[in-house]
């Protein structure tokens, strides 16, 4: 808007801020709005053009996918060998890529994960160790076991459809196919086939996100679990924003996929039960009479039912069978495929009802060996019940027909439909008594309801892990925290909540939300805690609950299926709100400043109104409150001149200074006749003016939540918007008017803003009294006036006044 404009809307030491800063010259662009002199910085600038990349026909300016939008669509059928006396898995796929994107592509990108297992790796050998001299029973384990067992891929052939062998090339954990010619834009396919082997790893030996775990210490039965995970060849994305996401695989930044059919056969040993993404094709070759009867009694049980039972696995589990078993699944839509197998496995399920979506009937189902009784019985089927109706309430209704959490080695681990998650019961060595801790219990549910919950994030809204983290930990432990206090309000959990994040936000060993990946330091408190206390705060202090609940479902229902970026996120959240959130965004995601808000000054502000006696008495009050000078105070024994002389006093020794003059009184009688109504009105004003000094010191700028605590003991709080912050980021004063008497004031009386220091959070000094003249509204110097003219007709200031003006 022009200066005119908006100088009619901003005070004038603003109106000169906004100038220097910038505000109100012609260009938009971030370049023009850099501050190049003077301290001040524009914590409200927008980051459009500055750090968000421009819209485009695929992802527009609201947000939403654009009316080009596109990306891959990727089908596996795959079929697989567990051979479980080497420990290792065998097979070959068959994929078809339809490239749905604008441009033709001469080769294809896969990724193959296992390859950190070798020992040349770039995640390998980019590890790093304490640099003290202390080492853990579990790093000389994994470095010897590494010494003598490799892991990673062995690809034994690549053919296209008609079996003609295709070139292919890898790079650490990628491997690129060479294509005879490329696959064209705008729908072209093609096809081709893998054979692939890979070693699983013993996953509490070496680590990692799949393996295997048996159970041969004294006294156990000696059978294992095989959890399948990053376990084929899968297809890179090539995306609108990127191209080709083919950096490789360090560990930490996981991974986007393409959605596509999966048709699965999985052959391991006859006593095996497995657990894997999509539905059983197969049950009659599978499943005994009886454990189908029970997999349909369980669609609408109440309780969870079992399937397996625990006298069926213990039975499995004192035999070995010699023959094989073929596990058929299939899966639609889905951009990733997981699985586990036991002969220990106990298997429950209960159906979960939907009033909503394409799916009303959901199977929650647990997979667990005995070791992880009765705790698993008791939760884990519960807990993937309670996540789809909290997730479903803040997102969408859940599409796929099953949910499953299945106890292994891996701690928490999630894939489409399917979870690998860890706590279990302990028992005493001596005694053989079996307990489980809090930590455990609280443990499982949490882990189960976060794992089950990477269904919707990134599972379906399907966010590129592998560069920005908190699009899918962030946003997934923010929904965790919400069920996790629907579950149990007194639940101890600590991510999401605002106090909890506080020693984090202090330390100086971190880096912004959207770093890559595989840089981020102290990864927990950045990839999960961080992100989920924004959303925290941005749904209970700065938005509402009403719009953000209703803009985080717009997000979720527009990118499900599809692949949004930070900034579909950011848009989304804006546009379906209404609410400018650039400061919040930046302040958050793309800065490392705390929150720190300190209450410096209270000032008490009366009126000096018509009543020239009562302000005079306000003003001796207020002197009064003073102390006197020491050094008079001190030489109180000793009369001074003007006590030992009266013939030194005079007028003004035996006046008040603040007594009421006559003069004083004409003058206000004199205002009061010449005023008009509202000039009246506000010389009556009765209200006390209280004005704060606040003091951001962490650098981060926030809603300011103040409890004011009055005399008689009312209190009430208010919320002071951030934007208080917008002409000057580091302090301010603000004013709030009230006829009642304020005795004390907190900032963030309810913990809610992750304020760093409360030490500076509630005023403790004394609130100082002013009393505040009334500004003369009326124009100043008037010369027209003086010399007796006044605006005539056709010209300006020549017309003699009238008689008697």
């Amino acid at each position: 808007m022009p200066v005119s404009v908006a100088a009619r809307l901003l005070p004038a030491t603003a109106i000169a801020t906004a100038i220097v800063a910038g505000f109100f010259s012609a260009p938009a662009h971030a370049d023009a709005i850099r501050q190049t002199k003077g301290q001040w910085e524009d914590k409200f600038r927008q980051l459009e053009g500055e750090d968000w990349p421009s819209p485009t026909d695929y992802r527009n300016a609201a947000g939403a996918p654009g009316h080009r939008y596109w990306q891959q669509k990727v089908d596996y059928d795959v079929k697989a060998t567990l051979d479980e006396a080497r420990r290792t898995v065998s097979g070959t796929q068959t994929v078809r890529y339809r490239n749905n994107s604008p441009d033709a592509l001469p080769y294809l990108w896969l990724l193959l994960d296992q390859n950190d297992y070798k020992a040349k790796s770039i995640a390998a050998m980019s590890e790093t160790s304490s640099a003290g001299d202390s080492i853990s029973i579990g790093e000389i384990r994994r470095v010897k076991r590494m010494q003598e067992w490799e892991g990673g891929f062995t690809i034994t052939a690549v053919r296209d459809k008609d079996g003609k062998p295709l070139p292919f090339s890898i790079t650490d954990s990628l491997m690129r196919i060479e294509l005879p010619q490329p696959v064209a834009a705008g729908g072209g396919e093609v096809s081709f086939s893998v054979d692939w082997s890979f070693p699983m790893a013993e996953q509490k030996v070496v680590g990692g996100r799949s393996g295997y775990e048996c159970f041969t210490a004294q006294g156990e039965d000696g059978n294992c679990i095989f959890e399948g995970a990053q376990w084929f060849p899968r297809l890179a994305v090539y995306s609108d924003y990127e191209g080709w996401h083919n950096k490789a695989f360090l560990g930490a930044g996981e991974f986007t996929l393409e959605f596509g059919d999966y048709r699965v056969a999985l052959t391991v040993p006859a006593d095996h039960v497995v657990a894997a993404t999509g539905v059983l094709a197969n049950p009659e070759q599978v499943l005994s009479p009886a454990q189908r009867q029970r997999l349909d009694q369980a669609r609408d049980a109440r309780e969870p039912v079992y399937v397996v039972t625990p006298a069926e696995a213990e039975a499995a589990e004192r035999g070995r069978a010699t023959g094989t078993k073929t596990w058929v699944f299939a899966a639609e839509n889905v951009r990733d495929f997981g699985w586990a197998a036991s002969r220990k496995f106990v298997w429950d399920a209960m159906g979960v009802r939907q009033s909503e979506g394409d799916v009303p009937l959901v199977m929650a189902m647990s997979f667990y060996p005995k070791e992880a009784r009765p705790l698993w019985d008791a939760y884990s089927t519960k807990s993937i019940a309670h996540t789809i109706d909290v997730y479903s309430r803040f997102s969408f209704p859940y599409p796929y027909p099953t949910a499953q959490s299945v106890n292994g080695p891996v701690g928490g681990m999630e894939y489409p439909m399917i979870s690998f998650n860890g706590p279990r019961p302990v028992k005493d060595r001596k005694t053989g008594r079996l307990t489980y801790t809090e930590r455990a219990k609280y443990g499982l549910i949490g882990v189960v309801i976060h794992e089950v919950g990477h269904n919707y994030f990134p599972m379906i809204v399907n966010s590129d892990e592998r560069q920005w983290t908190w699009m899918d930990e962030g946003l997934n432990t923010f929904l965790q925290f919400q069920a996790e206090k629907l579950w149990d309000k007194d639940f101890p959990r600590q991510r999401g909540e605002p106090r909890e994040i506080a020693e984090y936000m202090r330390s100086r060993d971190q880096v912004p939300l959207m770093t890559q990946s595989d840089s981020v330091l102290q990864f927990g408190a950045n990839g999960y805690a961080k992100p989920a206390t924004a959303l925290t705060i941005l749904r209970e202090t700065v938005m509402g609950r009403p719009l953000f609940d209703r803009a985080f479902r717009e997000y979720a229902r527009r990118w499900r299926f599809k692949h949004p970026t930070p900034y579909d996120f950011f848009r989304t959240m804006e546009e379906s709100s209404g609410i400018d959130l650039d400061w919040f965004w930046r302040g958050w995601f793309y800065s490392t400043d705390h929150v720190d808000i300190a209450l410096d000054r209270i000032v008490e502000g009366r009126i000096a109104g018509s009543d020239v006696e009562e302000t005079a008495r306000m003003r001796k009050a207020m002197r009064d409150a003073e102390p006197p000078s020491l050094t008079a105070l001190r030489n109180a024994g000793e009369k001074t001149v003007v006590e030992r002389d009266p013939a030194t006093r005079d007028f003004y020794d035996a006046t008040d200074r603040l007594d009421v003059s006559p003069k004083a009184r004409r003058d206000m009688a004199e205002r009061v006749k010449d005023a008009t109504p509202e000039e009246r009105a506000a010389l009556g004003v009765k209200d006390r003016f209280y004005r704060f000094s606040f003091r951001n010191v962490g650098g981060l700028v926030m809603p300011i939540p103040l409890k004011l605590s009055f005399a008689g003991g009312q209190s009430e709080t208010i919320q002071i918007p951030a934007e208080v912050w917008r002409y000057n980021p580091r302090s301010i004063t603000w004013q709030y008017v009230t006829d009642k008497q304020l005795v004390s004031a907190e900032v963030d009386p309810m913990w809610e803003i992750a304020d760093t220091d409360r030490n500076n959070n509630v005023y403790r000094g004394p609130i100082d009294p002013v009393v505040m003249k009334i500004e003369d509204a009326r124009p100043g110097e008037n010369r027209m006036k003086e010399f007796d003219l006044q605006v005539g007709p056709g010209s300006l200031a020549t017309q003699p006044a009238s008689p008697g003006k």
